[in-house]
């Protein structure tokens, strides 16, 4: 158990990492970026993004982190490592709350966003952009958060692991 513990422990810090930086540039250099830009390309923009966004190589983590982390916490409670598990049951606890923020807000922004036909009009595009940006801006900045104290608290509890098995 311990083996896969401590494998579980490493995926769930590489995962929750992909997932805190990703959301952490939106927070601080995509979102500020197409800030600048004109309704028609903030809107094309991320309309792109989000269909773009569906593929392998980000589901893969966004998905894989839950099962590590709850692999992990697994292992750590059931082999006596609980000095490892309450941080791994943190890092689970701020990933589910990234997740929930993820599906429960950004998501249904973006398909709001991307709901119809693309919108022609200047005032349409406006409309559109003010239904999304300051919301989606501010969730995101929120999962960029929790996904970051995710892997902060995964991390830690590698470390202690570590400490642990040496």
């Amino acid at each position: 158990m311990e083996t896969t513990t401590g494998a579980a422990l490493f995926l769930a810090v590489l995962a929750t990492g992909l997932m805190a930086g990703l959301f952490a540039a939106f927070a601080y250099a995509v979102m500020p970026g197409l800030g600048r830009s004109g309704d028609r390309t903030f809107v094309e923009a991320m309309r792109n993004i989000n269909k773009a966004i569906l593929n392998g190589w980000f589901l893969t983590p966004f998905g894989g982190a839950l099962l590590a982390l709850a692999l992990a916490a697994t292992g750590a409670w059931t082999s006596g490592e609980h000095r490892v598990f309450w941080w791994v049951l943190a890092a689970l606890v701020l990933y589910v709350v990234m997740f929930a923020v993820t599906g429960g807000i950004n998501v249904p922004l973006n398909d709001r966003l991307a709901d119809g036909e693309f919108p022609q009009a200047a005032d349409a595009l406006a409309a559109a952009r003010e239904r999304f940006e300051s919301s989606w801006v501010a969730w995101n900045v929120v999962r960029a958060l929790a996904a970051t104290g995710s892997f902060a608290c995964a991390a830690w509890a590698l470390v202690q692991y570590g400490r642990g098995t040496a």
